[in-house]
């Protein structure tokens, strides 16, 4: 995978602040999101850029790690266990030949650069006595982010992303949750020195429904009720995730009821069967427009009340 600056990619310098570069992410995040650039083949591949940057200079581990070894950073602590490992082989083998060529105090990077390199650049080679064995490392992650309605998100269902210039085809549960992380082992990048490739890290963005709001696996909505249906009690129509279904109300059933119907809300995550649930809230539709005849019998009803 060719080396990305993720300083250029978010369009700030080497000293930018942690504010700088969130203001640039959010920035950047906005203008190249795919949804906002359907004709622009590249758009994904961008926005995913933008988002492996944020996740990178956002954390100041990650970003020291980063300023340091470049396009190595996730061998960082690879890097610093191998240098101290070829430290105590040199020093051995000065021991053995009776000579002294490095001291701990005046190693340096320089002297490391070969070995550092075939590191991460044709393969790690581990020096021995006697022989050279080599010496596997995970590939780097990559990071994601996708983007569902409620309705997608409440089923299971496949998607195709593009990394690195592939596509893959997954498979996303139903049930995952706004700002969820899922992780896809070997979807990363490829390992060193044949070791194994690294993961994939999605983050899910759940869209607002117009008609449903989420809490948790229980879902909200309002359902329209006339006055009548109120009073004398009735049936209503309510929408669900699956359709229609009736709800029996009755009399004098008050306006802005909740009511519950049981297992019509969100599927769980990873478990088969098993749903939140939908709570109801009525709200009361006055009639307008009345007829001379029905101001009269409302009337009437007015005065039979209040006597």
């Amino acid at each position: 995978m060719a080396y990305i600056d993720y300083y250029k990619v978010l369009d700030v310098t080497k000293n930018a602040s942690q504010d700088d570069i969130k203001k640039a992410y959010r920035k950047l995040a906005r203008k190249m999101h795919p949804d906002l650039n359907p004709n622009d083949k590249d758009a994904h591949r961008k926005f995913q850029e933008i988002n492996e940057a944020n996740e990178v200079l956002s954390d100041p581990e990650k970003r020291a790690k980063y300023d340091k070894y470049g396009e190595n950073w996730n061998h960082g602590e690879e890097y610093e266990k191998a240098q101290q490992q070829y430290q105590q082989q040199q020093q051995w083998a000065n021991r053995q030949s009776g000579q002294t060529f490095y001291t701990e105090g005046d190693f340096s990077d320089a002297d490391f650069s070969d070995f550092f390199h075939s590191m991460f650049g044709s393969g790690f080679s581990q020096r021995t006595h006697g022989g050279r064995s080599s010496r596997k490392y995970k590939g780097g992650d990559y990071q994601a982010e996708l983007q569902l309605t409620l309705r997608q998100a409440a089923q299971t269902h496949k998607q195709e992303l593009t990394l690195d210039g592939k596509n893959i085809r997954i498979t996303i549960p139903a049930g995952v949750a706004d700002g969820q992380k899922i992780k896809l082992s070997g979807y990363g990048q490829p390992g060193v020195n044949g070791g194994p490739k690294g993961d994939l890290y999605i983050t899910f963005t759940i869209k607002d429904d117009p008609q449903f709001k989420r809490l948790g696996d229980d879902l909200y909505t309002d359902a329209a009720v006339d006055i009548y249906t109120l009073v004398l009690g009735g049936e209503i129509s309510v929408n669900t995730l699956d359709g229609q279904v009736k709800m029996k109300l009755k009399p004098g059933t008050q306006p802005d009821a909740k009511l519950r119907l049981k297992g019509k809300g969100f599927p769980v995550y990873k478990k088969d069967g098993q749903f939140g649930d939908l709570y109801v809230t009525l709200k009361m539709h006055i009639p307008q427009n009345l007829s001379e005849k029905e101001k009269e019998l409302f009337t009437e009803l007015s005065k039979i009340r209040r006597s």
